[in-house]
């Protein structure tokens, strides 16, 4: 599975927030959006989703055009794991990955024992088989997140699309959940996230494309894009990016700290 994005412009009202955004994202890869607030990271996921409309270009799975797609037919393609997630009800672990099963059921049917033991497999692969009775609400933020993308994966779609994933997790939540993001790619995954945070950026994508003022102004590996001048130019501070461990992994100082 893939997802590409031609010339997709979209505005609310009079404000332009897309501006002739343009990219791929291929099967068994982890492309990193990567940008400030408001330059219409959540907007472009929203408008592949098909939640809104009225942009202008196309979106496409495997060729074909989403506006072509119905809801069921996307959600069979398509999951999407929003950044934070507050249900009115406070259901079971089981019961919200369970729900990740509904593109695959009929209008009046219910989930069969095949749809509950692949809940049961997906909790077990990444660990949450022990949280299978507590509720959602009860448990880690970090835990709260693995569940969304166990709901994504009973889903049975291939292509996955995070909206800052690890934002508002612990710094150890954070890797675990990047390191499963990893993992699902390697499996074949297509998996498009936007972040905050340049060196787990670098650390674990694929492909990085940096956004600004609404507009794609880089793309290319990790290694090749982020800059200390490129980092400074989307967010506006004086930072230097420095790499170590044979360039596996940056850091961005802010250069006050290294001109002292």
């Amino acid at each position: 599975m893939s997802i590409q994005i031609d010339h997709l412009s979209f505005s609310y009202g009079d404000h332009q927030v897309l501006k002739d955004v343009s990219l791929t994202a291929n099967k068994g890869e982890l492309l990193s959006l990567l940008g400030p607030n408001g330059v219409g990271k959540s907007t472009l996921f929203k408008c592949v989703l098909g939640l809104l409309q009225g942009y202008s270009g196309e979106a496409y799975l495997e060729g074909e055009s989403t506006r072509q797609l119905g809801a069921k037919e996307l959600a069979k393609r398509i999951a999407y794991i929003p950044q934070s997630h507050y249900p009115s009800f406070n259901f079971s672990v089981f019961d919200m990955v369970l729900m990740g099963t509904t593109a695959q059921v009929g209008a009046f049917s219910s989930p069969s024992k095949h749809h509950m033991d692949a809940v049961d497999a997906v909790l077990d692969k990444l660990g949450l088989l022990s949280l299978r009775g507590r509720g959602y609400m009860q448990i880690s933020g970090g835990e709260r997140q693995l569940v969304l993308i166990a709901r994504a994966l009973v889903q049975k779609a291939k292509i996955l699309i995070m909206d800052e994933p690890t934002s508002n997790l612990d710094y150890g939540n954070q890797l675990k959940v990047m390191e499963e993001m990893k993992k699902l790619a390697a499996d074949g995954y297509c998996i498009l996230e936007s972040t905050h945070h340049p060196e787990q950026a670098f650390l674990y994508a694929d492909r990085l494309l940096c956004m600004k003022d609404g507009s794609i102004i880089a793309d290319g590996s990790p290694k090749e894009v982020l800059s200390s001048d490129l980092v400074s130019r989307l967010y506006g501070v004086d930072v230097t990016v420095r790499s170590f461990e044979e360039d596996r992994v940056c850091v961005c100082v802010p250069r006050w700290v290294v001109s002292n």
